[in-house]
């Protein structure tokens, strides 16, 4: 039988040379799980920057880390990837590096993408059956009483605060700073990855990362092509496929 992770989590994982780029940044290749040296060619990352957004890995968040509800496995995460991934079509979405909720990441450029959003709502929806509700500790990590209504609204009917019409895209670059720190880590992702940002996001594919265990880092578990095309990570045992 095989084990179940502890987590399981739906992200827009970059490829190419944004990858390339925000592995090196964080310092981590969640594909592997291997930690990746400084580049010799640029200032080093201070490790408090990136502690934090280092752990999940490289990505954008489409349904947040949830454990597995009783009755659901990895078998049925893999085969809901496969089926949701095959009914869409690659879209380009051109992005723009910003300071969010206090922390640093790359966001639309707009501000906005009608792909992105029905892209969203449907990994919201789609592994929703396979979601156990949150614990009490796991809301009270969620800071309930620093959300907006809506956030709260959202939090308590998906166990998350940003979905639907609270949904904002962006791929985590840094964690919590304070102001000077976010201006810092802006002018120094911007010396070194602002030409990455001249050609947009190429969104072909959606990704099933995994938490081993509780407290561990996220891995890949497998990528999905819209085309129906697949590339395993190193979690891919946990899908039991």
């Amino acid at each position: 039988m095989t084990q179940a992770a502890y987590r399981y989590a739906i992200y827009l994982s970059p490829s190419g040379p944004l990858r390339t780029f925000g592995n090196q940044w964080l310092g981590r290749d969640a594909d592997t799980g291997a930690t990746l040296p400084a580049p010799g060619d640029r200032p080093a990352v201070p490790a408090d920057w990136v502690s934090a957004p280092a752990r999940y890995g490289l990505h954008a968040t489409l349904k947040p880390p949830f454990r597995l509800a009783p009755g659901a496995n990895g078998a049925m995460v893999d085969a809901t990837a496969r089926d949701l991934a095959r009914r869409q079509a690659p879209f380009d979405a051109p992005l723009a590096l910003r300071a969010l909720r206090g922390f640093v990441a790359w966001g639309l450029a707009d501000g906005g993408s009608p792909p992105m959003q029905v892209l969203a709502d449907a990994c919201v929806l789609a592994f929703e059956p396979l979601r156990a509700p949150p614990s009490a500790q796991e809301l009270a990590r969620r800071t309930p009483h620093q959300l907006t209504d809506a956030e709260r609204r959202m939090l308590d009917a998906w166990g998350y605060p940003y979905v639907f019409g609270t949904f904002v895209f962006h791929i985590t670059l840094t964690g919590m700073l304070d102001p000077a720190s976010q201006r810092a880590a802006i002018a120094q992702l911007e010396a070194a990855s602002g030409k990455l940002l001249q050609s947009p996001l190429q969104v072909d594919r959606i990704s099933v990362f995994v938490q081993p265990a509780a407290g561990e880092n996220f891995v890949v578990a497998r990528h999905y092509g819209f085309d129906g095309s697949t590339a395993d990570g190193a979690g891919a045992a946990y899908l039991g496929a």
